[in-house]
């Protein structure tokens, strides 16, 4: 059986929710953050020679990255119907925000995370600057789309919604100036795999839409 390996607050909770919007079984195994330092515990950085969130094990296949493990569920046992194709009108758009999502949209955060962990009161402009865009081209997209991946859910919306939620418990921008971004979360939380994949992987926590 396929296991997903979730840290708590962590972007691992997008495996969930794809295994819930595919409707798949799965063995769900969570996993808190250590006390001391809020980073993940031995036993889940022993799971994967990078020691991060996410890892699947699917029989004897040990399987990191957000990304590749989106594509590999999705195409293994989703029948890839979460990923237009090349003639559809929303695959360049989709493959766009996919790989946005952690190759641009969240190295901004991580780049501001780590700036202000090396004690900086300001964030470098070049920072802030990438920040700012990443923010004003997702507002943007969902002025003309539902969806990042146009006009239905996509592994594009798998891996931008935890940049736009949970992700923000580390430090983030407010919703009050992205109209737009706060209606798509309040789409998304009506959303039955959704609530059930929080439900699973944050036991007791508000998902954070707002």
């Amino acid at each position: 059986m396929l296991t997903v390996h979730h840290l708590r607050i962590s972007q691992s909770e997008r495996i969930v929710w794809l295994c819930e919007e595919l409707g798949l079984d799965y063995d769900l195994r969570l996993y808190n953050r250590r006390e001391d330092n809020r980073m993940a515990p031995d036993d889940y950085k022993a799971l994967h020679p990078m020691g991060i969130a996410p890892v699947i094990e699917d029989e004897d296949l040990v399987l990191g990255e957000s990304g590749a493990i989106c594509e590999y569920i999705a195409r293994k046992y989703g029948g890839n119907r979460l990923s237009p194709g090349p003639d559809d009108a929303d695959f360049a758009g989709h493959l766009f925000w996919f790989h946005f999502s952690n190759a641009t949209f969240m190295t901004n955060g991580m780049m501001a995370l780590a700036a202000q962990s090396a004690g900086a009161t300001e964030l470098p402009a070049f920072v802030a600057d990438r920040g700012a865009k990443g923010w004003q081209l997702a507002e943007a997209r969902l002025a003309e789309s539902p969806f990042f991946g146009g006009r239905n859910l996509t592994l594009a919306d798998i891996m931008m919604g935890f940049n736009l939620t949970t992700s923000r418990a580390f430090g983030g921008a407010s919703l009050a100036t992205f109209p737009n971004i706060a209606a798509y979360l309040q789409r998304i939380g009506e959303r039955p795999a959704y609530q059930t994949a929080m439900a699973k992987a944050e036991p007791g926590m508000a998902p954070m839409l707002a």
